[in-house]
């Protein structure tokens, strides 16, 4: 075994802010080209157009992916209001276009509470769940309809945090399996005028934040870091 490669092979826990267009797995690819493993995982996507915490499990420690994957998560972002999108995010062009002027302050920050809770919710067609197989978002891309039943997730705190029509800044706080572009669409439904995700972050998993994560430039630096101290 190469010595430059222990600290990585015995295990590391590496908390990244994930820059946006990147998907989850090009920040793995990236770290475990420069770490020269193959054991490097993941413990939760964010899609390209969302930024924040990613756990990056090293080695050994890719045991533990499962256990992360299963805490708490907290997002903060916008939703926009007066229009839908299929993807319920800008992956795709709003459309079906509804006026909004109309919802009070009152109005909006009140139908949060429908969704706090534990709740049924229907995932995204255009998401990452396999239908024999297949991931539903290909089959949607080929104007499949495909029916998601819904599941059962729990939202424990969601609050409005600004107004500045039609975007709204919010604050999630919800147990995983949760999709944040479900709830804005369900959102903008029980609104009346339709809603999308227009950025998210996710800024804690469990214990750990964003403010704790490195940039990938801060972690190319780590990497390079542990494997002078161990070469």
């Amino acid at each position: 075994m190469d010595s430059s490669r222990n600290i990585f092979e015995e295990g590391q826990v590496l908390l990244i802010d994930k820059p946006l267009q990147w998907t989850s797995f090009d920040v793995v690819r990236k770290l475990r080209g420069m770490m020269r493993i193959k054991k490097v995982g993941h413990a939760g996507t964010l899609d390209p157009l969302a930024s924040g915490l990613l756990i990056l499990c090293t080695g050994k420690f890719t045991k533990r992916i499962n256990e992360y994957m299963s805490q708490e998560k907290e997002y903060t972002g916008t939703f926009t209001l007066g229009a839908t999108t299929p993807t319920y995010d800008l992956e795709s062009a709003p459309a079906n276009f509804i006026e909004y002027n109309n919802l009070s302050t009152e109005n909006l920050h009140a139908a949060t509470s429908k969704f706090i809770g534990p709740i049924m919710q229907i995932p995204p067609a255009h998401s990452a769940i396999k239908k024999d197989g297949i991931p539903v978002y290909e089959l949607a891309r080929k104007g499949i309809d495909v029916k998601l039943e819904p599941r059962a997730v729990t939202i424990r705190e969601f609050e409005i945090t600004s107004i500045e029509l039609p975007v709204l800044g919010f604050r999630v706080v919800c147990s995983t399996g949760t999709y944040i572009r479900s709830l804005a669409n369900d959102y903008g439904a029980s609104l009346g005028c339709g809603g999308y995700l227009s950025s998210l972050c996710r800024t804690r998993i469990g214990r750990f934040t964003v403010a704790e994560a490195m940039s990938m430039e801060q972690a190319a630096e780590f990497i390079k870091s542990g494997i002078r101290k161990e070469g």
